[in-house]
C-alpha cells in the first residue's frame, strides 16, 4: 500500500476511545502512548513502515513508551477518552487535554 494511502486509511481509523475500552489490549501489551506534540498519524505509519530507527529515537527521547505501572492504574482510575489508532499488533493512543 501507499505511503499516502495508508496515511488517509490511519487518518479514517482515529478515533477517540475510553481507557476502559482499550483493557483487553493493554492486557496483551499492545498499547503504546504517544506524546501529544507528536502526530498519531504518522506514528503509525512510521511502525506499519517498521522506521526501527524512528522508533527507537522517538523512544530514547520519552516521546514513546509503553504505559508505566503507576500511569496504567492512574488510566484505569480515571478512564479518560484518549485518540487511538491500530496499527496492528499495536494501538497508538494519546491523551486528550
Amino acid at each position: 500500500m501507499e505511503e499516502e494511502e495508508l496515511r488517509a486509511e490511519f487518518h479514517q481509523q482515529t478515533a477517540k476511545i475510553s481507557w476502559h475500552e482499550l483493557q483487553p489490549q493493554f492486557a496483551r501489551g499492545a498499547v503504546v502512548i504517544v506524546a501529544p506534540e507528536l502526530n498519531l498519524v504518522e506514528e503509525a505509519l512510521q511502525l506499519r513502515s517498521d522506521n526501527k530507527t524512528q522508533f527507537e529515537q522517538w523512544i530514547a527521547d520519552g516521546e514513546v513508551s509503553g504505559p508505566s505501572d503507576e500511569q496504567a492504574q492512574k488510566l484505569f482510575e480515571d478512564n479518560p477518552t484518549v485518540w487511538a489508532v491500530v496499527a496492528a499488533p499495536w494501538v497508538l493512543v494519546q491523551l486528550t487535554s
